[in-house]
């Protein structure tokens, strides 16, 4: 059995959970997500717990095990606290304006890049070099980060460009002068 998938899910009080027909819904504060569970999966929702076991005891089936019991638990997680991801920008010249739904980017190129928001994400910009993803379902929120960080990555020789906040840019020495 998968270890991470053998733990069971604590459910706060204030969350509403519904499954049938390999669906669950969760609905908190924040509002509410929805996906479908694989056949080869099985919840069990008593007490406040919500227990994730397999049909098969075949390897692809506990390794689903442990990945359905992290979806879920970040499901409950999302609808309650929220997720946030933060992007630096750094660069002479390189920053990021808010406007409306969509995010407008300097970097370096001969036009401004536009980056629309997906549904479900918000944003908020600070300093013009701070740019902070929110929202309830964490796997749009890491796509949604990784596209805007794709958009110019650091490079590694002054370390211009968008990083996460957490990430640390290993830095290259550059030319020697030779004479």
């Amino acid at each position: 059995m998968s270890r991470v998938g053998k733990k069971p899910i604590q459910v706060p009080d204030k969350t509403r959970i519904s499954y049938k027909d390999k669906a669950i819904t969760v609905a908190g504060e924040k509002g509410s997500l929805t996906i479908e569970i694989h056949p080869d999966i099985d919840l069990k929702i008593e007490g406040g717990f919500i227990n994730v076991s397999t049909i098969s005891d075949d390897r692809s089936g506990r390794a689903l095990q442990g990945l359905t019991r992290s979806l879920v638990n970040n499901m409950i997680t999302g609808v309650n606290k929220g997720f946030e991801r933060v992007l630096e920008i750094n660069g002479i010249g390189y920053r990021a304006e808010l406007k409306g739904k969509s995010i407008v980017f300097s970097l370096g190129f001969s036009h401004p890049v536009v980056f629309d928001l997906p549904d479900g994400i918000s944003a908020a910009v600070e300093k013009n070099t701070i740019v902070k993803l929110s929202g309830i379902d964490k796997e749009k929120l890491g796509l949604a980060a990784a596209s805007i960080r794709k958009l110019k990555p650091p490079e590694p020789y002054k370390g211009k460009g968008i990083k996460y906040s957490e990430e640390r840019i290993q830095k290259k020495a550059g030319k020697t002068g030779t004479k």
